[in-house]
């Protein structure tokens, strides 16, 4: 003999019948009368970059370790001064890497090679260029950067959620009228993350971004050189910063 279904589970296979009790038709809240609808949205918000920071420092070459590094620090030396007269503060000046090691091969073999780095952050951005042209003025012949960054980067990210919320709501609505139907309420939103600039939201799948592209060593010096030689300097432009995230909302619909 088949043994019989309870009440509660015999109804529990016929949707939007009344369920045993006060029990909620779906875990997410979802009445017996209601649609779940399941929307993701994207939202995005600029804005201009009021930070810069860059990598700044000497490479220099001896027949000792003490004669090179002596050299190195001498011009890192130049290279913090000449930031604290453009107001630059020492806690926004960072030391990056320091290295010695003796040259075994090619035409230096035998010479010590020492280098030191410095992080600089510029908290006006306006001073940013000028901040670049004095450090490879004393010497600096290491300089990687910029990197534009936002002061306050949350404050950008609520903006393109807030505009990623919105732009939900409107497909949902969009979906409720299209089925002759309307939004009740909200019953879950997910932060899936994003990104501001080079810079990626947990919650969000991180790719993998290329490293930040040399303003002025190697082949940049030249061209930083020559700059400074017809009277200019670095010109860093900020442009604005894009703030992308997204955004899932489970939505209950109802009859209108």
């Amino acid at each position: 003999m088949k043994p019989l279904l309870s009440a509660c589970a015999a109804l529990a296979l016929v949707p939007l019948v009344s369920a045993c009790g006060d029990a909620a038709y779906d875990p997410r809240g979802v009445e017996h009368n209601e649609t779940l609808l399941s929307v993701s949205a994207s939202g995005e918000a600029d804005t201009r970059p009021d930070e810069a920071r860059f990598t700044a420092g000497v490479e220099n070459w001896a027949r000792s370790s003490e004669d090179a590094s002596k050299e190195t620090q001498d011009e890192i030396a130049q290279i913090v001064a000449a930031l604290r007269e453009l107001g630059i503060e020492d806690k926004d000046i960072q030391t990056r890497t320091v290295n010695v090691q003796r040259i075994d091969w090619g035409d230096r073999k035998g010479q010590f090679q020492a280098s030191n780095t410095v992080t600089v952050r510029v908290r006006d951005i306006a001073k940013a260029d000028a901040a670049v042209t004095a450090v490879t003025g004393v010497g600096a012949n290491i300089v990687n950067g910029p990197d534009l960054r936002l002061s306050d980067p949350e404050k950008a990210f609520n903006s393109a959620y807030g505009n990623a919320y919105r732009a939900a709501l409107a497909r949902a609505e969009a979906y409720a009228n299209a089925a002759g139907m309307k939004v009740a309420r909200v019953l879950t939103i997910r932060d899936a993350g994003g990104s501001q600039g080079n810079r990626y939201l947990p919650g969000a799948p991180v790719p993998v971004a290329p490293p930040p592209s040399p303003i002025a060593m190697g082949r940049g010096v030249a061209v930083e050189q020559a700059a400074m030689d017809a009277g200019g300097g670095a010109t860093i432009m900020p442009g604005q910063t894009t703030s992308s995230v997204t955004v899932f909302v489970d939505f209950a619909l109802e009859a209108k």
